[in-house]
């Protein structure tokens, strides 16, 4: 049992690793941009995001605090993207 909990750990901790280095190289690509162009990246608003029933606010809450107990996301990435979730 301990194996498939620590390869379910494993498994979110890579898809989210996957997700921050995909906004960061598309941040940079964007700040080359700008800088070839000598102005500022366009920001992008915000996207809209549909309300979450509690129990996918849960599940949610649960994954980022097993990833900040194993040690993928610090105190300030959880708590803003536990704010993010409960939309305070």
């Amino acid at each position: 049992m301990g194996l498939i909990k620590t390869a379910a750990k494993v498994a979110v901790a890579s898809r989210v690793h996957a997700g921050v280095q995909r906004r960061q190289q598309q941040r940079w690509a964007a700040q080359d941009a700008a800088q070839v162009q000598g102005s500022a990246p366009p920001s992008a608003p915000a996207p809209a995001t549909a309300p979450m029933d509690m129990k996918q606010q849960l599940e949610l809450l649960a994954q980022l605090n097993e990833l900040r107990e194993a040690g993928a996301l610090t105190e300030a990435e959880f708590s803003a993207k536990k704010a993010q979730i409960l939309g305070t």
